[in-house]
């Protein structure tokens, strides 16, 4: 049985998601039906993570079996020629049989984007705001940082017991055009990120200091954090399987 890796970048801006739901379109279901059509058979893509709905992926990494060699390049092709244009796939390549996306990745890594201009070009994938103090976010999200449990930092309705996560680095900066934020973590959680940001934000403006932060932790209420950023800005940028 052979083990295929593929490399997937889409814009999730039309999607519910990556995984596959009862009447939604999803991510991973125009891609596993791609593959049916070119090999025959029903095929099991197993991503690193789920991504929200419209959240959009630079990096994802997926793999399936087969019993079947392929000519990688030729099936590359004939997989993108069928997918529609906001999914492609970057890279395949035959990886270990015991390889798997989910359960072997170390480390995940998110962008978000907040743009500081109009422009027709980033609007798609971005949020709009100019007056971000990046050193104030920078020293908020120290207290992100390290093994704690994000039960008020995801959704309530989340189907995961085990809500600890270890965030490995977090980080804040400012370009002439855009804010970007970066995290690194484990695991994220569903709707983790965006939930993230939206409190640091509004405890960056409402002038909190790191004790509003460990205070959220603390009461593992949804509730008591911020609203979420919109989805559009978020992408699934790296994922890492040896550190």
């Amino acid at each position: 049985m052979k083990n295929y890796k593929l490399k997937i970048q889409y814009d999730g801006t039309n999607y519910a998601g990556w995984q596959i739901q009862k009447n939604a379109v999803t991510v991973q279901e125009k891609i596993e039906d791609a593959i049916k059509i070119l090999t025959k058979e029903n095929i099991n893509l197993i991503a690193s993570g789920r991504t929200d709905a419209g959240v959009h992926a630079l990096g994802q990494v997926a793999n399936f079996r087969y019993e079947k060699e392929l000519n990688l390049y030729k099936f590359r092709h004939s997989l993108n020629s069928m997918l529609p244009s906001d999914i492609a796939i970057v890279e395949i390549n035959e990886a270990e049989e015991k390889f798997h996306s989910r359960f072997d990745a170390k480390l995940r890594s998110y962008l978000y984007l907040i743009c500081k201009i109009k422009s027709p070009f980033y609007g798609r994938f971005s949020i709009r705001k100019n007056n971000l103090d990046v050193d104030r976010l920078n020293y908020l999200s120290k207290e992100i940082l390290g093994t704690k449990d994000f039960t008020s930092f995801c959704r309530k309705n989340s189907d995961v017991e085990n809500k600890v996560c270890c965030v490995k680095s977090i980080h804040w900066r400012e370009t002439k055009e855009f804010f970007l934020f970066n995290i690194s973590a484990d695991r994220f959680l569903h709707g983790m990120v965006r939930t993230i940001i939206g409190t640091l934000f509004y405890a960056s403006e409402k002038k909190m200091d790191r004790d509003f932060i460990d205070e959220i932790f603390r009461k593992k209420n949804r509730e008591s954090a911020a609203e979420a950023v919109p989805a559009k800005g978020l992408f699934l940028y790296k994922v890492k399987y040896k550190i």
